[in-house]
């Protein structure tokens, strides 16, 4: 129970660090880096209770990859002061509680069936199936909107966004 409160919290603050995000411009550094820092996350396969079964891992990612089809589909770029954004979606923030209740369901159904640890191995998988091809759709979006901004204004480039933290 204090863990899917926990993963609650940081859902909601996952929420409003993306409604913060989206006011700034987008850069490839925002949209390749999270799950490249993710990544690391696989480091937890080296524990022995947290390796899965490929029909554990398959399942996982089928699943991630499914739910990722939502948040491409909600995630267009827009140019604005010939800067490059991430449009805001109303449907966005509906879709990250969905996965946020179906999360929790799935947990709440086969949390009594599999090791803690496998669990989180596979929501590990399930949520990198769902980020990566997200943000490779995002890496695309992006290049085709930084192309139409150099056609738009081939002398001038488009400016860099202003250094954030």
């Amino acid at each position: 129970m204090l863990g899917t409160l926990g993963a609650a919290m940081m859902a909601a603050l996952a929420i409003i660090i993306r409604l913060k995000a989206i006011k700034k411009p987008a850069t490839l550094k925002k949209i390749v880096l999270p799950p490249i820092f993710m990544s690391t996350g696989f480091l937890m396969f080296l524990y022995e209770p947290a390796r899965l079964s490929p029909l554990q891992i398959m399942e996982a990612l089928a699943v991630g990859l499914i739910f990722s089809i939502f948040l491409i589909k909600t995630s267009k770029f827009e140019i604005k002061n010939n800067q490059i954004y991430l449009r805001r979606s109303k449907a966005f923030v509906f879709i990250l509680i969905f996965l946020l209740l179906a999360r929790i369901t799935f947990k709440i159904i086969i949390g009594d069936a599999i090791h803690v640890a496998e669990l989180a191995g596979m929501f590990f998988i399930l949520a990198y199936g769902m980020i990566l091809p997200w943000r490779v759709a995002m890496l695309l979006g992006y290049k085709k909107a930084e192309k139409e901004l150099l056609v738009k204004d081939p002398i001038e480039k488009p400016s860099p966004a202003p250094a954030t933290r």
